[in-house]
């Protein structure tokens, strides 16, 4: 994107920005000195045969295309893990336990609305009317078939909360749904094998940074407040602050690209939709490498790796990929950092370093005055999903990663 079409976007962005601020550094713990309480968000209901996303369910932007019919005594049973939540009904009108059985990302997102329930109306429950089907009640290559979908309702089943519910439901993270019925609604999530699915996150548990006194840790080790070594905006190496983490799932197994170069020889994993720094020949120097989402990066360019002195560029000899445990994303002072000596973008999703860094200033200017809380938690933020929103609305499509939402690791 040329600078002449990019400042438009980036004062609208900025504008935007500044309006966002005043709610991010209203939405710590206690109250800001000089600030209002902000009212709670309102949600607005779904509206009756509506969905959400505004796409067919089994598409890439939604929950993905369906993959087989699981039954018990297929290997895929495996993938299936029951939800003993109390705080959940489960109507099991069959009697087999059927209804509670559910893949994993399902479950976490039943588990979250779960909550969302509760505080939304004290005293009622969620309630899951159907769960995983194996007596074939649903139509032809239903999401029910693989435990990916659940149809759900309230404990009270008055049906005017239905239309709120949908909207705790999309809230809540479900991949699509659907306020199918006036006694039910229907929602669904991607597939556990889907790259769509794992390209939340950032880099492995494992990998590992560089603290100012020298010493290597594992992401999973790092906290709030450690420096790390990073890339300035001058193409030097800095050590940087880290303030959060934009996602931070330490069980969850990930699909990584892996990017590896000789000369000097590094290794890195990464989600495909997240961003590290290549130029096409070995002179280009450091300020002119460009941000490039992992999966488009190939043998032959060159990367920025932490040498004796300073940075250097590497060529790229291999590229692959492979699995892990865990998804870490440090968000730093910088926007960059340095893991397993390569330099990556503390971004993904979108092909703007320079417009992401822009974007997350109330987050940083939030957390550097000790304002956000120092305790990690888990999952993905929500702030770089509410830019996600907004660059829809302002950045050409080619700007952002095939995967779109679900690319979103940090």
């Amino acid at each position: 994107m040329s600078p002449a079409r990019l400042r438009p976007r980036l004062r609208l962005l900025l504008l935007l920005l500044l309006l966002l601020a005043p709610a991010a550094w209203g939405c710590g713990p206690g109250r800001v000195v000089g600030s209002r309480r902000r009212p709670p968000r309102k949600l607005v209901p779904l509206a009756y045969k509506q969905f959400s996303p505004n796409v067919p369910e089994k598409t890439l932007g939604a929950s993905g295309r369906y993959e087989g019919k699981i039954a018990r005594s297929s290997e895929r049973f495996k993938e299936l893990t029951p939800n003993y939540n109390p705080d959940i009904i489960f109507k099991d009108e069959e009697n087999t336990g059927a209804d509670r059985l559910m893949t994993q990302r399902c479950k976490d997102r039943l588990n979250s609305l779960a909550i969302s329930v509760m505080n939304q109306w004290p005293g009622v429950k969620l309630r899951v009317t159907e769960g995983w089907d194996e007596d074939g009640h649903h139509s032809e290559e239903s999401l029910h078939y693989e435990g990916r979908a659940v149809d759900i309702t309230t404990s009270d089943r008055d049906r005017n909360k239905y239309g709120l519910l949908a909207r705790l439901a999309v809230e809540a993270g479900f991949d699509w749904v659907y306020y199918e019925s006036k006694a039910h609604v229907h929602c669904s999530v991607k597939s556990e094998h889907s790259a769509a699915a794992k390209t939340g996150g950032c880099f492995p548990a494992g990998a590992r940074v560089r603290l100012e006194n020298g010493a290597q840790v594992a992401l999973s080790a790092l906290r709030p407040g450690d420096r790390v070594l990073a890339m300035g905006e001058d193409g030097n190496p800095t050590f940087s602050d880290v303030l959060i983490f934009l996602d931070r799932e330490p069980t969850i197994q990930k699909a990584f690209h892996v990017i590896e170069t000789l000369d000097p020889p590094r290794r890195l994993a990464l989600t495909p939709a997240h961003l590290l720094f290549t130029a096409d020949n070995h002179t280009e120097p450091a300020t002119g490498f460009r941000a490039t989402f992992a999966s488009q990066v190939q043998p032959g360019q060159y990367v920025l790796v932490a040498g004796v002195p300073g940075l250097q560029p590497a060529r790229v000899s291999a590229v692959s990929t492979r699995t892990a445990p865990g998804a870490y994303a440090p968000l730093t002072k910088h926007g960059t950092l340095v893991v397993e000596d390569v330099v990556a973008s503390c971004f993904a999703a979108v092909a703007e370093q320079r417009l992401a860094q822009l974007a997350f200033w109330p987050l940083r200017l939030y957390h550097s005055l000790s304002w956000g809380s120092r305790t990690p938690g888990e999952g993905i933020h929500w702030y770089p999903q509410l830019l996600y929103r907004l660059g829809r609305l302002l950045l050409d499509e080619d700007s952002f990663h095939p995967l779109g939402m679900a690319g979103m690791g940090s």
